[in-house]
């Protein structure tokens, strides 16, 4: 059969039967790139015979339980929502450098048994490159295979001679199937080789782990479709110039998709940090202006974070709006608030919000937290350093209710805030917290006269 050329955007996946200077569906330019290969109608790995079975009704198949496999990293155990599924394909992805391969070399030996090893498949390393990397980390166990092959064919074969209870693939984009021509990294290969894996995975009940490339914007480098293809997508954050790294789960068929991991990066390896609110204050300053303290709630761990802003005066026609952590749009619409609601003008100032610790914030109850950090550098006054700020912030000036007060306020009362400015809906139905003060207010105006009293 004749190979058929076609014109493929790495960015998206749009195919063109020529080739494009910029992409239609995503607009990115030189994107698309020539790519030869042979459709072979083959939707299973090379050399898996795996007996095919025909459709069962749903009220037929048994289902035993979920038999979660723990790693014993209790952070990582709680990113996956409780241990790895049998079966499950995992995709992790971050910056180069951030964290990826040690934390599965960390947690790999310990998905292994007496019988049955652990295969590490490295596509950019060498063995003996990975077993530096083991001794610096400690990673000693027998059972560790590391298996130096980009080809999928022979990664199935070994696997198939090994039988191992886990595997990781390193990388995603080194790896390429002989049933395609295209260059390891290219959309057709991504595709194929993460389609084979899944297939796999689901049909041997070994978890496959997936480290993929990140692109300059933060995103996973190829299709999209990788991200739906596997059942778990987990990104490492985190500014290289600080020691701790945020795992995060954006997709997880199995647990909660916004529950996030916190780790130190230390000489011999990652190490968990089982209070990050003490982590995130811990360099706090008691009496600076524009230092407030917010609490958010990731899956099922809430969080206290400091938020910080800067505002002065600029000479310049466009005053500057920088957010970082936070989103922008939300500050910008916050600021607008206050200047029609609260007659500020902050029309001739820069306002910088930032929050500490390289967190990443997305949810409405910090909303109130920005309005007073804001407001205390705007007027030099500083917000009481016992206080916990939650509520989120209507175009009307109203402050409306959030989830999980209580969560939030019983966290803060164990770090030893003594009082919390909160919506009065959340107040009414809220039990007293020992030794917390609860402050409910209706309106922003009300919570800036309690924060800079």
């Amino acid at each position: 059969m004749k190979s058929k050329s076609i014109f493929s955007c790495q960015a998206c996946g749009h195919q063109s039967p020529r080739w494009l200077g910029r992409c239609p569906d995503c607009g990115g330019w030189n994107t698309i790139k020539e790519e030869r290969h042979a459709p072979t109608g083959k939707g299973r790995p090379v050399g898996m015979n795996v007996a095919q079975s025909g459709a069962t009704p749903i009220a037929k198949i048994e289902v035993i339980g979920e038999d979660r496999r723990l790693t014993r990293i209790s952070e990582f155990d709680r990113v996956l929502g409780g241990g790895v599924i049998p079966g499950a394909v995992i995709l992790i992805g971050g910056d180069p450098g951030i964290g990826k391969t040690t934390l599965l070399l960390q947690a790999l030996p310990r998905l292994a048994s007496n019988v049955q090893p652990v295969l590490y498949v490295s596509g950019e390393e060498s063995p003996r490159q990975i077993k530096m990397r083991g001794q610096r980390l400690g990673v000693e166990h027998p059972n560790l295979l590391v298996l130096a092959e980009t080809s999928l064919e022979q990664i199935l074969k070994a696997v198939q001679e090994i039988q191992p209870a886990a595997i990781v693939i390193d990388s995603i984009q080194t790896v390429y199937t002989e049933q395609l021509t295209s260059a390891p990294g290219s959309i057709s290969q991504v595709q194929e080789v993460s389609g084979q894996l899944m297939w796999f995975a689901k049909r041997s009940g070994v978890p496959v782990f997936i480290i993929g490339h990140v692109t300059k914007e933060g995103a996973i480098a190829g299709p999209r479709l990788l991200e739906h293809i596997v059942d778990t997508v987990l990104y490492f954050e985190g500014d290289k110039g600080h020691s701790y790294r945020i795992l995060r789960a954006v997709k997880n068929r199995f647990g909660s998709s916004n529950e996030i991991g916190v780790f130190e990066m230390k000489e011999c390896g990652l190490e968990e940090v089982t209070n990050p609110s003490q982590l995130f204050l811990g360099e706090r300053s008691q009496r600076t202006t524009g230092s407030v303290v917010v609490s958010s709630v990731e899956g099922s761990r809430p969080i206290l974070v400091e938020l910080q802003a800067l505002v002065s005066s600029t000479s310049y026609a466009m005053p500057k709006r920088v957010a970082n952590g936070v989103d922008l749009n939300r500050v910008s619409l916050l600021l607008a608030v206050m200047e029609k609601r609260l007659g500020m003008h902050l029309s001739g100032q820069d306002v910088y919000v930032n929050v500490v610790g390289g967190m990443h914030i997305d949810e409405p109850a910090i909303d109130l937290g920005i309005v007073a950090a804001v407001t205390s550098s705007l007027r030099e006054v500083p917000v009481e350093p016992g206080l916990l700020v939650l509520g989120e912030v209507g175009l009307g000036g109203e402050v409306r209710g959030i989830s999980q007060a209580e969560l939030r306020i019983r966290e803060a009362a164990k770090m030893g805030f003594k009082r919390c400015l909160l919506p009065e809906r959340n107040l009414a139905k809220l039990e007293p917290v020992d030794g917390m003060e609860l402050i409910g207010i209706h309106e922003v105006g009300e919570a800036l006269d309690v924060v800079l009293a």
